[in-house]
């Protein structure tokens, strides 16, 4: 089973996804916030998921800002409309300026891009997570 990783945004959302073993991860696309639902009723299809990882925004003093409580409501939703998957929110501070600095943008479409490398990153810091519990 694989999992999962969304890097919700209000225009934006990067997903990535790992092997199905949960040892390495990749970005997988970058799809327009209004049509994540859309996408993933086509991954969700197609892939063995069993567990989504939500990049949860929270500020650099761990408190919630206007994008905490926007991401939060959005993956209740999504928890409603594909239950047969475990939801889980992931502290992704710092993982967009460190995925923009990994991939050094030129384009707009670089730049789409860097929003699922932000999804693998923290992504692979939650794999990580699972390997000490």
């Amino acid at each position: 089973m694989k999992i999962l990783a969304l890097d919700i945004g209000d225009s934006w959302t990067g997903i990535a996804i790992s092997d199905a073993l949960g040892i390495t991860t990749r970005p997988y696309t970058t799809v327009a916030s209004p049509d994540l639902d859309k996408e993933l009723a086509r991954i969700i299809d197609e892939e063995p998921i069993k567990t989504i990882v939500v990049g949860h925004p929270k500020t650099m003093k761990g408190t919630k800002s206007d994008q905490t409580l926007k991401v939060e409501a959005h993956m209740k939703e999504l928890e409603n409309k594909f239950p047969s998957v475990s939801w889980v929110l992931w502290d992704e501070r710092l993982s967009s300026k460190h995925a923009a600095r990994l991939t050094r943008p030129k384009t707009k479409e670089k730049k789409l891009e860097t929003h699922a490398v932000a999804a693998a990153l923290f992504l692979m810091s939650y794999l990580d997570s699972l390997k000490f519990q």
